[in-house]
């Protein structure tokens, strides 16, 4: 059976590239690269170590996945027994639907246990909040938010080539990207030798990169822009849940910060303001506080923008993806159907025979499987289509919709800082 190897990483003060290698014990070996932008002397060298060791254990799963197997073994670093545990979660949990498409069990995927050395916690001198960015109504409804409340920030967004969405220079905050360089030909050729591919803990990964441009340029508070979302599995394996969004939930979010104040430093803070507010709460705040100025320029669909290598520049739907269907459901409610609509060339989805079985899925019908993207849960998404049709413009889905009564407006556990962000 194969190993996999975590080994070495490194940070490159004269090009701002950090790099971290991986392999096989069969001799593979991968590499993968980010570039940051205007890093100046004076960043505390060590707690950068820690946030480069964190993104050095995450971005693995972009290559374990390949081979996967349940033997690992770190070149540079250690881990404790919390470490460990905490990788198990992000290496099982977090790579639950690939293991699902893979017909793989939890014993199948790595099984990390306490070696080495490691580093507690140390003081931190910064300040600052970078706010996470993407283009999509969650990361604009929080850049919104603070900037109603004059709270200053640094939007951030990673790109994995030159292009970026064009509205992240109008939010009235500056803008700094870093860029990604998976090893994308090492990929293909594990691909065309029968490696596996599938999806990974990206909002964990991202966050990672993220923290890192926070301790090059001294900030304190990274501000993710996620709902309360991801807690319903699409299936099961055995014991373990299979989730397309579970680095997305609020008990990693809980993880991920308890690790940055455990192996970082308890004076960086990362969490998500939105946290407390449903997805179709944090629709119907986009709809008040954002669709005047982004309504037009925004989206949130991935196949039309965020494919790698794609130019992004001016954001798109395609109108035929689980994004957009699950967009489409959120927004209804709030917004007249003409307005909804001019977004997908005048096209009313729901009537869209293309998507039909992509609304059974979100809707729960048919015992049609809820698609694996990040999409409200079953009864949310139920409470919304039938408000849209009391709303009236919309024409109904060919099928019986059961009723919901799920409280939009219900607040849920969060970090009580990030809700002051916004709040």
């Amino acid at each position: 059976m194969s190993t996999f190897v975590f080994k070495d990483y490194r940070f490159d003060e004269q090009s701002a590239t950090a790099t971290f290698h991986y392999g096989f014990d069969d001799g593979t070996e991968y590499e993968e690269k980010v570039t940051f932008k205007d890093v100046k002397p004076g960043y505390n060298a060590e707690v950068l170590d820690r946030a480069l060791f964190l993104s050095f254990i995450l971005a693995g799963t972009s290559y374990f996945k390949t081979f996967p197997t349940p033997n690992v073994v770190f070149e540079k670093g250690g881990l404790d027994d919390w470490q460990a545990e905490f990788l198990n979660a992000v290496y099982q949990e977090g790579l639950s639907q690939f293991a699902f498409e893979n017909n793989l069990r939890r014993q199948d995927l790595a099984q990390f246990s306490a070696v080495g050395t490691h580093l507690q916690a140390t003081a931190y001198d910064g300040e600052g909040v970078i706010a996470l960015q993407s283009g999509g109504k969650d990361s604009l409804l929080t850049a919104s938010l603070l900037n109603e409340k004059n709270t200053g920030f640094t939007s951030w967004y990673i790109a994995n080539s030159a292009h970026y969405p064009a509205l992240l220079d109008t939010l009235g905050a500056p803008l700094r990207t870093a860029l990604r360089v998976i090893d994308r030909e090492k990929l293909i050729d594990a691909s065309s030798r029968g490696g596996r591919n599938g999806h990974v803990p990206v909002t964990y990964i991202v966050a990672s990169y993220a923290l890192i441009d926070a301790v090059l340029h001294g900030s304190n508070t990274l501000l993710l822009s996620i709902g309360h979302e991801g807690e319903e599995p699409h299936d099961w394996i055995d014991d373990l849940p299979v989730n397309h969004q579970w680095s997305k939930t609020w008990p990693a979010e809980q993880k991920f910060a308890e690790y940055v104040r455990r192996y970082l430093s308890p004076d960086i803070r990362i969490g998500s303001p939105l946290r407390s507010f449903s997805e179709l709460k944090i629709a119907e705040l986009f709809v008040a506080h954002a669709w005047e100025k982004y309504g037009h320029t925004f989206s949130s669909c991935n196949r039309a923008n965020y494919m790698q290598g794609a130019d992004n520049t001016q954001l798109k739907w395609c109108g035929e993806c689980p994004k957009c269907a699950n967009s489409f459901i959120l927004f209804a409610p709030f917004l007249p159907a003409e307005e909804l609509k001019s977004l997908f060339n005048g096209q009313d989805l729901f009537e869209k025979p293309l998507l039909t079985e992509t609304f059974k899925g979100l809707l729960g019908i048919d015992g049609v499987m809820k698609p694996f993207e990040c999409v409200g849960e079953t009864d949310e998404l139920r409470r919304a289509y039938h408000m849209a049709m009391a709303r009236g413009g919309y024409k109904p889905v060919p099928f019986d919709v059961p009723d919901s009564d799920f409280d939009y407006e219900k607040r849920y556990d969060s970090q009580g800082w990030a809700n002051e962000m916004v709040q």
